[in-house]
This record gives C-alpha cells, structure tokens and sequence, in this order.
C-alpha cells in the first residue's frame, strides 16, 4: 500500500459541508478514500463519485451515536473519522451565561467525546482497525480576547486527544489530532470582513509563512494522519498554522 494512499478505506468527516471539514473530506477522497459528509441541514452542492452525505444535529444527548449508525448503514466499511464538527458561541468573560457555555461544551466536547466513543464500538464489534482525527484549535494553547468557552472547549480536545489515544491503542485503533490556526472559513471572514486593513496586516505579519490560511491546508495533515504514513503515530496533535504560534511577537 503506498504510505499516503488511502484506497481501499472509508471515513465520515463530520462538519464537513462547509470549511475546513468539506477541504478534509475532499482531500481525503482524492487520497483514494469514500467519503461520508456530515453537516447540519446544509450538503455539498455535488458529492464526489462513490460518497454520500448523512445530516445531523450533534448537539442532541444520543445525537452522536445516532450519527454514527447512519454512517455505518450507509458505508458499513467505514474505518476513519475526522471529528470536526464545531462552533463559537462566546461573548465577553464577563457576560457569559450557562446557556452560551453549555452549547460550546455540548457541540464541541461532548458531542466529539461520544462520536468516537459510538465509532469506535462499532470498529472494535467488528474487530477492525482504524484511524481517528480530532480537530480542535491553536486556541487550545494559546487564548484569544473574548474566547474564553471556546478556548476551554478546544484545550479539552486537545487532551481528548492524548486521553483516547491511550485508551483505544490496544484495539487498534489511532487517534491524533489537528489544531488549525488562523484559516479563511465562512466562520471566521465574517469576523476578519470587520477587521481595519491594518490589523489584517498584523495578523499576516504574526504568522511566519506570511498568510492567512486557506481549508486546503489541512487536508493534507488530515490524509497523513489517517494514511499507512502515520502508522506509528498515535496521540499527537499537529498544528497548521503557517507558524503563528512559533514567534512571540511576529515581524514589525
């Protein structure tokens, strides 16, 4: 098998009509694998050849098992997943209410906690092999003003990433992580849209290759992480980010 082929395989991307979840599910079936999408209500508007889609609240207590059993009914020889669906709901520190941190910690914890709990029964009831990616953020080591809910939920990704690791190594089972920094999705121009030209600027200059990132960037890592490739690796969470987190104050 060639170490960043993955024919033969099948992966459900969750958050993936849009973004960065659709850039991954794309790159990962131009890798060779099925691909099933996942969003909300919203789908591709064309999937490619040999994939399919499945919709889905995960912000419902049995949503992420419900999910999974979809996936498995539609592409029963599925053995990868990319656990991406996510959201931002903050307000400032000191107007956060419980309704505002109960739903990032539903959607982006919890509910990735148990998708991959439900994956992976459903590979370790077939004793079959797998492959797990948990995208969580560069906010999970480095705080934002006005993040705070959003920063907790993606540094508990980050550590549910190593924790699960640990936990599924001896069924087989991979799982690492991706932490995109500062990307163009349609979450985030919305808030870059509102920015002064110079304070895009700064944020160029912060990070080292020069650039905001674009979804295609982490499509690769995603591949290599699920791809014979990474075989050996297990409880890592690689950064995308064009070098944002690396310089303290970035270029003048």
């Amino acid at each position: 098998m060639p170490p960043f082929s993955l024919a033969g395989n099948t992966a459900l991307v969750t958050g993936s009509s849009k973004g960065i979840g659709l850039a991954i599910a794309q790159g990962l079936h131009a890798a060779g694998a099925e691909v099933v999408f996942h969003g909300n209500t919203a789908q591709p508007a064309a999937l490619p050849p040999g994939c399919v889609a499945v919709s889905g609240d995960l912000q419902g207590a049995d949503a992420p098992a419900a999910l999974i059993a979809a996936a498995f009914r539609a592409k029963p020889g599925l053995d990868l997943l990319v656990g991406n669906a996510g959201s931002f709901f903050d307000v400032p520190f000191l107007e956060m209410g419980p309704d505002r941190w109960e739903r990032t910690m539903n959607l982006n914890v919890r509910a990735t906690y148990f998708l991959v709990q439900a994956f992976a029964r459903e590979l370790i009831a077939r004793q079959r092999p797998g492959a797990i990616v948990i995208v969580s953020s560069t906010n999970g080591f480095q705080s934002e003003d006005d993040s705070t809910a959003y920063d907790t939920s993606k540094g508990a990704l980050v550590m549910m990433t190593r924790s699960i690791a640990q936990s599924l190594a001896p069924h087989h089972i991979r799982v690492n992580g991706l932490a995109p920094g500062l990307i163009h999705t349609p979450l985030t121009d919305s808030w870059l849209g509102g920015k002064k030209p110079e304070t895009r600027r700064h944020y160029e200059k912060k990070i080292l290759l020069g650039r905001i990132g674009e979804p295609v960037d982490c499509a690769g890592t995603a591949v290599f992480l699920l791809a014979p490739a990474s075989a050996y690796v297990t409880g890592q969470v690689l950064v995308v980010d064009g070098g944002l987190t690396v310089g303290q104050i970035g270029r003048i």
